[in-house]
């Protein structure tokens, strides 16, 4: 995996009561370029070790003087969020990885229909600026809670103007699908009940899969503590109530390939040998996941879990 970047916080403001931005500076060398749909990860240093949380870039691809992301404040979190919010101030420096895209657009697309809900705004935001860059046919479809949820929207409003259609609640998506130009790309970020009736709908009207593209902001949750083998090496782990599997294998100077650290890509792919498991990735299929896990999000739900490593 590449070295961490030191990058300095040049300037955070609150969009929403509940989202906040930063402005990321690089303390050294130049930023590596992006593209849009790129997210990095900000490694941040809780009480409890090292957590890692994926955060997609908002600035516009096209220059990378500086990076910008923008956080939602979790109601249930490990505390990423809430050291973001409270803790992190103009001046600080943080390590993030380089950007990785798992949600790229599509060049050759003859419209893209972009569906966001709430935080599922971020990679929009930088798809929107190259899309404007290319001249290229576009519609914004943004579902929000006026006051909570609904960053940029102001902005929007003036940029975009009628390519921007706003929603207090799940819209009709049949209409927003039905009867699209051939050659016609969506794209949907936001909660999983949001992806899910969009791929549904997609499907019911006919839309071919390579044309419904979709990222989900999934984040490791709690659970129940648990003990780790590791069969190749001998080594015998912990894996605490706050701690994700992936970050116990990091603690141990284990390097797990990994881009989301979400249970979406599948990078971090491990076969577990016994013990019962907790799926909660969205990656593996039922078939897959007698034999593999994926630890940046599933855990152990019995005493003792042992992975081929």
């Amino acid at each position: 995996m590449s070295a961490a970047l030191k990058v300095r916080v040049s300037a955070a403001k609150m969009l929403t009561p509940m989202v906040r931005e930063f402005t990321l500076q690089p303390c050294a060398d130049a930023l590596p370029g992006f593209s849009p749909g790129s997210h990095v990860q900000v490694h941040l240093p809780l009480a409890d070790g090292k957590v890692r949380n994926a955060y997609s870039l908002t600035s516009d691809p096209a220059d990378n003087q500086h990076y910008r992301i923008a956080v939602r404040l979790q109601e249930v979190s490990r505390g990423g969020s809430h050291y973001l919010h409270r803790q992190v101030q103009v001046g600080d420096t943080l390590e993030i990885s380089p950007p990785a895209n798992l949600f790229a657009l599509h060049s050759t697309a003859s419209l893209h229909i972009l569906i966001a809900g709430g935080i599922g705004i971020t990679p929009f935001m930088a798809y929107i600026a190259a899309l404007e860059q290319q001249r290229a046919d576009f519609e914004l479809h943004y579902l929000n809670r006026p006051g909570v949820s609904d960053a940029y929207v102001e902005e929007l409003q003036q940029r975009l103007g009628s390519r921007l259609h706003t929603y207090a609640c799940r819209p009709d998506l049949n209409p927003i699908l039905r009867d699209r130009p051939l050659g016609s790309h969506v794209y949907t970020c936001g909660p999983q009940p949001l992806l899910d009736a969009v791929r549904q709908q997609a499907k019911a009207l006919g839309w071919p899969k390579s044309r419904v593209h979709w990222e989900a902001f999934n984040a490791a949750q709690p659970g129940q503590p648990f003990a780790l083998e590791l069969l190749r090496s001998g080594q015998r782990l912990k894996v605490g109530a706050e701690q994700s599997l992936l970050e116990a294998l990091e603690s141990a100077g284990l390097k797990i390939p990994n881009l989301c650290r979400g249970g979406v890509c599948g990078q971090c792919m491990t076969r577990h040998v016994s013990g019962e498991i907790e799926h909660r990735d969205s990656f593996l299929s039922p078939a897959e996941q007698a034999e593999f896990l994926m630890p940046c999000v599933s855990r152990g739900c019995g005493p003792c879990v042992s992975l081929d490593l």
